[in-house]
């Protein structure tokens, strides 16, 4: 695997940092877990920019901007078919490839369907002023 391989809808396992953790000082995410890259981005300067939305097995709030993973897509993207899944739209950590201190290019796993996921990305767009980031980039 290369970072070339690393685009949008692709799963890969990385140090998410949640943003409430972010508002209280910490740095580091705690753990790897599967993310979906929902953007990547080029930049002028030719580093690009990945928007990576973290996905969870805790059941997220009905408030929530977040959408379970159909087990075919579960399938797809290599993560565990046995458990629910979600994937959390309304915060995301912004990194760069080749200059992240946490990304991987080894670390994909899947990808998940055009079908299912552009639906998720133009309603991300639609709520984009609502999202919460965490930059990363360093």
């Amino acid at each position: 695997m290369s970072y070339d391989d690393i685009q949008s809808a692709t799963v890969i396992l990385y140090p998410y940092l949640w943003h409430r953790e972010a508002e209280r000082g910490e740095i580091e995410g705690r753990k790897d877990r599967p993310v979906a890259v929902g953007v990547r981005i080029p930049q002028p300067d030719g580093i690009d920019l990945l928007l990576l939305f973290p996905i969870t097995s805790k059941q997220p709030a009905t408030s929530q901007f977040a959408a379970e993973i159909p087990e075919t897509e579960k399938r797809r993207a290599g993560l565990n078919t046995d458990i629910r899944l979600w994937i959390i739209l309304e915060e995301f950590n912004g990194d760069r490839v080749g200059r992240s201190y946490y990304l991987k290019p080894t670390a994909v796993l899947g990808r998940f369907s055009k079908a299912f996921f552009l639906p998720l990305m133009k309603q991300v767009i639609a709520r984009r002023s609502r999202l919460a980031a965490v930059d990363r980039r360093g």
